[in-house]
This record gives structure tokens, sequence and C-alpha cells, in this order.
């Protein structure tokens, strides 16, 4: 990924490009122009936008597909993770805005399939922004939730698609996945940003792989310890075996996230100014 200007528009952007070698790669080749598609077909304030896309001449024979999108400012959600755990207000409020971008990419039929703090990226300006639509699948709009059929053929039947760690049971399966396989690598993202650590993890990838099928992580001791039984249940809700016991949209899952007592940062810190002051006041009176 290159920083780059716009000098038609004059603005700074940012060029992912594939490699010539991996151009001759029909299924890489496939994966960037569905990113393109999948992302480009969103238009919504927490998805990063795409602005075009083409193929540059090389010195070999091949050409160079690339991307042009939007130059984000910031850090991924990974490097603030290397940082330890996220408060719970915090993480509640960065959660709904992702929430609402997966919202919005449900609602054309387009599930990300590999949501993982790498892809989710904290802007300076504040928006989070869900990156990376490479494993995107359209589901046609008229199939249930639970169907079988996708209007794209790119995908081998039975292939394992995802990042090992945040990918739901039905993808290590190998079976199809909608929505709720986002929701799914959405609770584990959750989890980890109020523990700081993984909700599934294993010494080797199949040990991994054999813990999203059949284990619950432990309930994080931030949660336990401050009484957070609301924020712990959604969580247990959102990385159940199960899809149909899951959330069934990020729709739900936001309003749950919002109907729970978490005081955000800004009431927190007005909070404390408040203290401040009638602490101030109460001095003085004295």
């Amino acid at each position: 990924v290159y920083r780059a200007r716009d000098p038609r528009l004059k603005r700074d952007v940012a060029i992912k490009v594939l490699p010539p070698s991996f151009a001759a790669n029909r299924d890489r080749l496939q994966r960037i122009e569905q990113e393109a598609r999948a992302a480009a077909a969103l238009n919504h304030p927490n998805i990063l936008a795409i602005h075009d896309i083409g193929h540059a001449a090389s010195a070999s024979a091949l050409e160079s597909p690339y991307i042009v999108c939007e130059l984000l400012e910031g850090q991924t959600l990974r490097s603030r993770l290397n940082s330890g755990s996220i408060p719970t207000g915090q993480a509640s409020e960065w959660s709904t805005q992702v929430l609402r971008g997966l919202q919005a990419a449900h609602a054309k039929c387009i599930v990300h399939r590999d949501l993982k703090p790498e892809n989710l990226f904290i802007t300076c300006a504040g928006p989070v922004k869900i990156l990376d639509f490479g494993l995107a699948k359209l589901i046609a709009p008229s199939m249930s939730p639970s169907s079988t059929e996708t209007q794209e053929a790119h995908t081998i039947p039975g292939a394992i698609l995802g990042s090992i760690g945040y990918m739901s049971p039905e993808q290590v399966r190998g079976e199809a996945a909608d929505g709720r396989a986002d929701i799914f690598a959405f609770g584990a993202i959750l989890y980890e940003m109020v523990s700081g650590r993984l909700a599934f993890q294993a010494p080797s990838v199949p040990g991994t792989m054999r813990a999203i099928l059949d284990t619950d992580p432990p309930d994080p001791d931030t949660l336990t310890h401050s009484g957070q039984t609301g924020l712990l249940r959604i969580i247990r809700r959102c990385l159940d075996k199960n899809p149909d016991r899951r959330f069934q949209s990020a729709a739900d899952l936001a309003f749950a996230i919002d109907t729970l007592t978490i005081p955000s940062v800004a009431s927190v810190a007005t909070a404390g100014a408040r203290r401040s002051r009638a602490q101030a006041i109460a001095w003085l009176g004295g």
C-alpha cells in the first residue's frame, strides 16, 4: 500500500497494488477485484472508501492491478491492542461504529468474512473504518440467512477462508457463511478489546480451530470484577457455536450495546470535571 497524490482532485490517497508476479494468479486477481467491487458498493463513514480501480503497465509482460482508496491517518485496532486492553466505555463506542459499518454491508448482502483487529482502523479524525473486503461474499437478497447458495462462484466449495482465531465455527467447517459469521468474529474482537487476550488461541492452527468448534473462552476478569454482566452476556451470545443462537443482525447487536449503561470516555471526563468543580466549591465554601 502506497501513499500517493491525486493531481486531478488534488488530494492524498492510498494505492493498494498487487505485484505483477501475483497478477498471474487468478485467485489473487479475483480477490483484489472483489474487494474493489464490494467496498465501492458501500458508501458509509465506517467503511474505507474506494475511489478507483485499474491496471498499471509494468516492466514485465504482466500488468499490476491496483485500487485507489481514501488515505487514513491513525492506527489499526491491532496496533492499539498491542498496548493492552481497552476500557469498556471506549470499546463500546468503537464497537458501535464497527457494527454500523457491518449493518450497511449486510444490508447490501455483503459479508466481510475476514473481520479482525488488523482490518479495523482507528482514524485520528475519530471514525473507526472497516478495511479489506477481499474475502467478501455477496449473498442473494432473497435468500434466508441459513441458505447455502451465493451469487458469487469464485470460492471453492468447502474451502476454509478467513483468519484463524476470528473465524466462525461454520467457516472452520468450510460451510457457507452469512452475516452471523461476521457477528462471531466481532464477538472475538470485542472479547479481545476488553480482556487484552485472544478469545481462541492454541499452540497450533488445528488446536485453535478445535477451540473455536468445541470450547468457550473464559469470562474476562475486567467484566466480572467491574460488574459489566450485560456486556459479558452480549459477548457470549456473539460467540455462540450455533449461528441461530447469535444475534441475527448487526443492527440488533448495536442496539444491545447502546442500551448498556457503560459510561463513554466523554461522559467519564465530564463527570470527573464536575466532581473536581464540586470539590473546589466545597473547599472554597469551607
